[in-house]
């Protein structure tokens, strides 16, 4: 448990952001952590990377609305603190709850590095939309799709809401699409999914085709192609496994092809991946 030996002073602080001293830390940062998470930015004004830090956080905290709050310490001015704490370069950030640090960072991260920081130990409100949004996938997917844009609208680097918005207007036929998902970072969660989608454009399009008389393979592919577009899964993994059982050759060798890029696009912790891989293996070999 963390905590000083000095009175407190002054009125508690009640806004998102606040500066502190060694007077007022037991009250302001340590028994107000209690409350809610409390992020202690370390700095001091000579302190070049400090000067672009600061703003970002000071932004976050008031976007938070109460969800956390910034504490500013001074280190000049406050270097007993800055000891005990065992501050060696500024900025450094320490995230306070419960009395207790869980996360701390060094240096002069940016934006987006500290909005996955802010993650670990606080809820983040878009995920909430993220999740309303899946939820209308299925029954309105023009209106996912516009809650979508609205969550990147308002957060440019929300990787999950811009994979989702990519693989549902692949899944609709849209070209834009093919677009949103190549503006997936390399480093991002959701790249490898965002790469495997790209090459099932074609196979997606087919879902507007014609229908095919008869039960060839050409056939079961356009229904693998409908059912994948309708989000039924299962009903076109098994579809394009039995192409691949019966007619390997079939548009040299597209079942393989696409039921892996199908899986690899699902990811490896979705339920059908595993089953569907071990099948897949059972029917090659």
């Amino acid at each position: 448990m963390l905590g000083t030996d000095q009175p407190n002073a002054g009125a508690p602080i009640a806004g998102p952001v606040f500066d502190v001293t060694e007077q007022t830390f037991e009250r302001d940062v340590i028994a107000r952590s209690h409350d809610v998470p409390v992020v202690v930015d370390f700095w001091a004004p000579w302190c070049g990377p400090c000067r672009s830090l600061g703003p970002t956080l000071e932004r976050l905290a008031a976007e938070a609305k109460g969800d956390w709050v910034l504490a500013k310490l001074n280190t000049d001015q406050n270097q007993r603190l800055a000891q005990m704490f065992g501050i060696q370069s500024i900025p450094a950030v320490k995230a306070i709850k419960d009395g207790k640090i869980v996360e701390q960072f060094v240096g002069a991260l940016p934006e987006g590095q500290v909005r996955t920081w802010l993650k670990k130990f606080v809820g983040d409100p878009s995920d909430d939309m993220v999740v309303a949004a899946e939820a209308l996938e299925a029954s309105d997917p023009r209106e996912a799709a516009a809650r979508y844009r609205l969550i990147l609208g308002e957060q440019p680097d929300n990787t999950t809401a811009l994979f989702n918005l990519g693989r549902l207007l692949v899944l609709q036929g849209e070209p834009e699409g093919v677009a949103t998902l190549r503006q997936m970072p390399p480093a991002a969660p959701f790249y490898a999914r965002a790469q495997a989608l790209l090459p099932l454009v074609e196979f997606f399009a087919l879902a507007d085709s014609a229908p095919v008389n008869g039960g060839g393979s050409q056939a079961r592919y356009i229904g693998a192609a409908r059912s994948a577009r309708a989000g039924e899964m299962r009903a076109a993994l098994d579809d394009l496994l039995s192409i691949v059982m019966h007619d390997r050759a079939f548009g040299e060798d597209a079942a393989r092809k696409t039921l892996l890029g199908l899986l690899a696009a699902l990811g490896d912790d979705h339920q059908l991946t595993g089953e569907y891989r071990r099948k897949l293996a059972s029917a090659l070999f």
